[in-house]
């Protein structure tokens, strides 16, 4: 047998690339001498993550379609000709034993012409309301992978396996304990922190509200370490304090989760498994501006199982402080939160996508 070649593509944000990265890693170590090709979108974020990972990547001229009428809409046709071709070219260069597709509008021209050459694709779905280029795709695909219940609304029901979503598990195998964990980043070791993460970017609603309740949060008695964003973080820092650590971004997560005691932020699908496997209570404030509005479904997902609190962005100013002070004032209710989140983690989602993969190649 010759060596094996996958290729994988996912794209436009993070929660796309990282999961195609973790699959690509766990590939390599069952099959060192494996070849891996990337495709992604030419002017996105995947074009620079994708080989800080290791990996080769290939780049499409395409994009998403815009909500109203512009000229990138206008132009959409061309690049999904122009990108059809050029994944046609690179299948029949490649010659790949399998496909695999994480989301993004690149993983569209990619999977198609993946799958009308006859080679096996594998999808995997990392939120509760499905993406439209996985929708599409899903007719040919040979497995879809998902991370939540009911996929059957979207997916043939008898392709999906409930796998979950590929995590980074060294972020929650944490040997230092809660008072340590606080001491690292210059807190007190023996009071309650609240930890708030909107993205690596940021999220300016969750950084408004946190700027406005700072008071809110020294009456409690609580200290906050605070991940702002890159973006945010010149307009912030001017809060920093012995009780509020202002970060653009924490390089030291597992530490962050281990200090914390109550988790404010978005609902990401990659931040929704990490948090399951924390099993610390959290607060979850979706963001309104993502596609098909798939934060609220992923909160909505774990809310219905007595597994997170959500509040929507409109609700912040009227509902934030009588929410968060009930949790706070409930061992009780922040134990079941975090008790009944940690029942959904899924620490060995990547291994079983992989697992399904290999399936394929015999």
């Amino acid at each position: 047998m010759d060596r094996y070649r996958f290729i994988l593509s996912g794209g436009g944000t993070g929660g796309h690339i990282y999961p195609a990265v973790a699959i690509a890693n766990e590939l390599k170590r069952r099959y060192p001498d494996a070849e891996f090709l990337f495709v992604g979108a030419k002017d996105k974020m995947e074009m620079e993550k994708v080989p800080q990972a290791g990996y080769e990547i290939k780049g499409l001229w395409i994009s998403g379609i815009q909500r109203k009428l512009t000229l990138k809409n206008l132009m959409f046709p061309f690049k999904l000709i122009s990108s059809l071709l050029k994944a046609r070219k690179i299948v029949k260069q490649f010659k790949p034993h399998v496909a695999i597709g994480t989301g993004g509008f690149a993983s569209g021209p990619l999977l198609r012409m993946a799958e009308s050459s006859g080679v096996p694709c594998v999808l995997q779905e990392q939120n509760s309301f499905a993406g439209i280029t996985n929708k599409l795709l899903a007719g040919n695909a040979e497995k879809i992978c998902v991370a939540y219940d009911g996929m059957e609304r979207f997916f043939p029901k008898e392709k999906i396996v409930k796998t979950g979503n590929p995590i980074r598990t060294d972020l929650v195998e944490v040997k230092e304990g809660k008072k340590e964990a606080a001491v690292f980043f210059g807190l007190d070791g023996d009071k309650k922190t609240v930890l708030i993460l909107g993205g690596s970017l940021g999220a300016r609603r969750i950084n408004q509200l946190i700027e406005k309740e700072l008071v809110f949060f020294e009456e409690k008695g609580l200290q906050v370490l605070w991940q702002c964003g890159k973006l945010y973080h010149e307009e912030y820092k001017k809060h920093e304090s012995d009780k509020v650590k202002v970060l653009a971004f924490i390089n030291r997560m597992d530490l962050a989760y281990a200090a914390a005691d109550v988790i404010i932020s978005r609902a990401g699908a990659g931040s929704v498994s990490e948090l399951c496997l924390v099993g610390k209570p959290v607060i979850f404030i979706p963001s309104p501006n993502v596609a098909e509005d798939h934060q609220t479904q992923n909160a909505k997902a774990l809310v219905a199982r007595d597994a997170a609190i959500m509040l929507r962005e409109n609700e912040l100013d009227t509902e934030f402080e009588r929410r968060f002070s009930e949790l706070m004032d409930s061992e009780e209710s922040r134990e079941k939160l975090g008790k009944n989140i940690k029942k959904m983690a899924m620490p060995k989602a990547t291994e079983h996508i992989v697992d399904e993969i290999v399936k394929l190649l015999k």
